[in-house]
């Protein structure tokens, strides 16, 4: 088994929880992914954070485009590892 993880990177925390809960019901991933905020750099203003969804795929079965496409209507991407 491999340590593959997927990073999803949301413009706000309503739009990471909205997909981190989709993704169980569109992937039918069984673990639940871990959000994290992302502070732009010499930003304190939780404004200007992004938000994170890391996804482990530890039996390398998601799709990078499918999840790149999935993630996009909420107008965030795929971050290439």
């Amino acid at each position: 088994m491999s340590d593959v993880r997927h990073v999803l990177v949301l413009p706000d925390r309503d739009a990471a929880e909205e997909v981190a809960e989709a993704l169980g019901e569109r992937f039918a991933v069984s673990e639940e992914p871990q959000l994290v905020r992302d502070a732009l750099a010499g930003e304190d203003d939780a404004e200007d954070a992004q938000w994170l969804v890391v996804l482990r795929d530890e039996a390398g079965r998601l799709d990078p485009g499918e999840l790149d496409e999935f993630v996009g209507a909420w107008d965030g991407w795929r971050e290439e590892p």
